[in-house]
């Protein structure tokens, strides 16, 4: 059972078809899947009637189960062929919407029940199946493939043959669990499961996942020509296992090597997620408990998947990553403005001013999804730094095989440096990275309006300044908005567009598509200081230097942030990371933006007054190496800043409340009283995206309404009292405490 990748809110599939009849359901559905007679052999269409995806919803389900059940009845039949008529897509996986109007343990196991019994009617049927993929295949579409004897895939990009599940908070559902491993071995398995990954058509070959990869305009031939072969040599059914060498098979099915395997599985997963998520363990515990079993055992071994698969289910935490599932594919509707007809404009050609590393991963996000760039900047060793920024990423996925060499050089084709505006008068959109000065800024973006044509976009990625200041220096700021890119652009999936007071409808959306389509989630904000995420984050990284003055140990407030609340990293290693400098810095402007509400300690000034910069000149909290690998905890730090011995006086409860209240303090009135952004699922979406806001939380604010606003508010009343007035609720949370209102 799993996530689907194109769910459609306004669309409900199934047994509610939004606007039609019951007989119109009916039909829809019967045209969804269908049986083809080919002579001997059965061919089984996938096609999901008004959806760009096929999903596995309880009415199809019960249609496809419809379908085998003729198939089967039919002794004319011979082979059977299952294919998908989607241009891209397999099959997506079960309907999401589905899975979330479930709430009980009872409700999971009847409707998993329900799909393990089609999914073991197809692997038991009486003529061999052969299953021809083109494009995603996931979840439950992949649990379908494994169940049958033979399987085809396509080398197109566009396949890619997964088992997402642990991404939304469960566990394969539909046999994964106990067909992959037994297929592919149990190492590899894991790899895919535990990590919600997906292979391309050559890698699942190589694994043993699928028995042959065809460019895919041969693939529905080639799955005829096999059923046809296995029909003329009566081959029939075939159950396929683990093939690794005899001493391999050996090895690897001995309950010693399982449990060896199985430890370290649990071990890795521990590692990376500290143990927030249950689904990957809950995997490694069925998968455990069911490999080995014989064929004869696959009930028993169904049934504690499907036991493990309603436990998980029901947890908070799959419900909270669901959420996240539908604020991601929100995205993917909508175009940033409220106009839902304004298309903005194609973006084919971008200039990026400013090279240098961030201009060098702006380039590189474009050109890697087939924009063409022209870098431009003031000198040539700029330029020369932004083609290897860009160069030095493409090389990372050539050395592990995700490039071809062909792709590698294309790629870097597509981008070009100059040292003028020359080709300036061909672009579409333009994206200033330069230096954060506001009148080299507005100069910089007068002068470029003049060199490109009237209708080009220009953005700024600037972090701090102010949009609306900046667009003065455009002639036409209407075609003025902000980007802002977060560091390294090559991880960092989220991009803030920020709308200014003029900037357009049309403006607006094309950069909101524009960062889509290099790959990015963007979330639409309004100007203000440090726009959304960095309004946020920069009282929370404050509240840290407090700690440090207040006598706390660097390594225990990091481990608490990280290991207990699921943060990426704690805020004194984030501080290494952005650049102590520019976090003193910014930290002075949100001082001079937002008044008392910024106390800037003690500590900060000696850290602007000191050498140290953090990763960046390898000297900061912590220590770090040549390579920027972080080290442990520079503790001269101490000393240095008159601080003494940590003594840790303050309570886990403390550090935790002051760094994460404080951040949903600032955000209730950014959200509802300055309305800086629209929604708490688009400012919580940025905050995953932005800030890496442990996921399983379900965001700032879904975390916020666990706890509730009149704990949060009276725990900062509290705080308030003892550590200092930037520390009081605000009105507008203080507000929302009186009326028991949650965000959500």
């Amino acid at each position: 059972m799993d996530i689907n990748t194109e769910t459609n809110n306004d669309k409900k599939t199934g047994n509610s078809l939004n606007g039609t009849t019951k007989d119109q359901q009916s039909m829809s559905i019967e045209e969804s899947v269908r049986l083809v007679a080919k002579g001997d052999v059965a061919l089984i269409e996938w096609d999901l009637i008004g959806e760009s995806a096929n999903k596995m919803s309880s009415a199809t389900m019960t249609r496809f189960k419809e379908v085998l059940e003729q198939v089967e009845e039919n002794k004319d039949f011979k082979a059977a062929v299952i294919i998908s008529r989607k241009k891209s897509i397999f099959m997506a996986g079960a309907d999401i919407n589905e899975i979330k109007s479930l709430k009980t343990k009872e409700d999971f196991s009847k409707a998993v029940e329900g799909g393990q019994e089609v999914v073991n009617f197809l692997e038991d049927m009486r003529v061999p199946v052969i299953v021809a993929i083109h494009g995603a295949c996931m979840g439950g579409g992949c649990e379908m493939a494994i169940a049958c004897d033979y399987r085809i895939a396509t080398e197109d990009k566009a396949t890619r043959i997964g088992l997402p599940e642990v991404l939304l908070g469960i566990i394969p559902g539909f046999g994964g669990c106990v067909r992959l491993p037994r297929l592919i071995g149990i190492e590899a398995a894991y790899d895919i499961i535990l990590n919600g990954k997906a292979v391309d058509g050559k890698k699942a070959k190589r694994i043993g996942l699928v028995d042959k990869v065809v460019p895919v305009k041969e693939l529905e031939n080639e799955a005829m020509r096999m059923a046809h072969k296995i029909i003329k040599k009566k081959s029939g059914k075939r159950y396929k296992e683990f093939t690794g060498s005899g001493l391999q098979k050996k090895v690897i099915n001995s309950n010693l090597m399982k449990g060896f395997v199985s430890n370290m599985a649990k071990k890795n997963v521990m590692k990376f997620t500290g143990g927030h998520y249950p689904a990957p363990l809950k995997a490694i515990e069925v998968i455990k408990k069911t490999y080995g079993l014989p064929r004869s055992q696959r009930d028993r071994a169904l049934r504690i998947e499907r036991e493990a698969f309603c436990e998980v289910a029901v947890t908070q935490v799959s419900k909270n990553l669901i959420n996240v599932f539908f604020l991601r594919e929100d995205v993917k509707k909508r175009n940033g403005v409220a106009d839902a007809s304004v298309k903005g404009h194609d973006v084919h050609t971008v200039g990026v001013l400013g090279a240098g590393t961030m201009g060098g991963g702006i380039a590189y996000a474009a050109a890697d999804k087939g924009m063409f760039v022209r870098m431009k900047d003031i000198g040539q060793e700029a330029i020369d730094i932004g083609y290897q920024a860009a160069e030095k990423i493409w090389k990372k996925k050539l050395k592990r095989r995700r490039l071809s060499k062909y792709e590698f050089s294309e790629k870097k084709s597509r981008i070009t440096g100059v040292l003028d505006y020359t080709g300036f008068d061909k672009l579409d959109v333009v994206i200033e990275a330069i230096v954060e000065n506001m009148d080299i800024k507005k100069k910089v973006i007068g002068e470029t309006a003049s060199k490109v044509p009237a209708d080009c976009i220009i953005a700024t990625n600037t972090s701090s300044l102010s949009v609306n200041e900046m667009a003065k220096g455009h002639p036409n700021p209407a075609n003025f908005v902000g980007m802002h890119f977060f560091n390294p652009v090559d991880k960092m999936p989220l991009v803030e567009v920020i709308r200014g007071e003029q900037s357009s409808d049309e403006a607006t959306a094309t950069i909101f598509n524009l960062a889509k389509k290099m790959g990015k989630v963007p979330v639409v904000v309004k100007d203000g200081p440090g726009f959304l995420v960095n309004r946020l984050l920069i009282p929370y990284l404050i509240e840290a230097a407090h700690f440090l003055q207040e006598g706390m140990d660097i390594q225990k407030v990091d481990d608490l942030y990280k290991k207990q609340f699921g943060m990426p990293m704690g805020p004194f290693h984030l501080l290494d990371e952005i650049g102590l400098d520019v976090g003193v810095k910014v930290s002075k402007i949100f001082r001079e933006s937002l008044g008392e509400r910024i106390e800037i300690p003690d500590t900060m000034v000696k850290l602007e007054n000191s050498d140290r910069m953090g990763k960046k000149n390898k000297k900061g909290f912590y220590l770090w190496d040549e390579n920027g690998k972080k080290g442990g905890v520079d503790t001269s730090i101490y000393s240095e800043f008159g601080l003494g011995t940590p003594t840790n006086p303050l309570t886990d409860e403390e550090i935790i409340g002051r760094g994460i209240y404080n951040m949903i303090n600032e955000a209730a009135t950014v959200l509802i009283e300055e309305k800086i952004v629209e929604s708490p699922g688009e400012l919580d979406l940025a905050m995953i995206m932005g800030t890496g806001f442990p996921p399983f939380r379900g965001g700032l604010l879904r975390y916020a309404d666990t706890i509730g606003t009149q704990k949060i508010c009276d725990d900062l009343e509290v705080f308030a009292t003892k550590y200092g007035e930037r520390l009081r609720p605000m009105q507008t949370l203080r507000t929302m405490a009186k009326t028991n209102r949650s965000f959500y």
